[in-house]
């Protein structure tokens, strides 16, 4: 984690800053830079990516991806009707 500081904050004060913004979003900090400006501290922090998978429901199950499917699963698949999100006004 980098901390770029402009102002005089004592490595207390840094750790606590640091404390409260990964604990109030539960997060890990990738960058904060801490700008002393009279008695208020202006924060800018930016947090380390979450992976994450996109789950989606298919023939009624719960998949990320369907690599793992049998043949017979990825005809099922294959054969399901598709529906479309429009709105149905691009006729007008």
């Amino acid at each position: 984690m980098s901390i770029n500081i402009t102002g005089n904050v004592s490595p207390n004060e840094q750790q606590a800053y640091v404390h409260y913004l990964e604990n109030k979003y539960n997060r890990k900090l990738k960058s904060l830079d801490i700008k002393i400006d009279g008695d208020f501290a202006d924060l800018n922090y930016e947090f380390e990516h979450v992976p994450f998978e996109r789950i989606r429901r298919i023939t009624g199950y719960l998949v990320g991806t369907m690599d793992q499917w049998n043949s017979a699963k990825s005809s099922e698949e294959h054969d399901r009707v598709k529906h479309d999100v429009s709105t149905g006004f691009e006729r007008l």
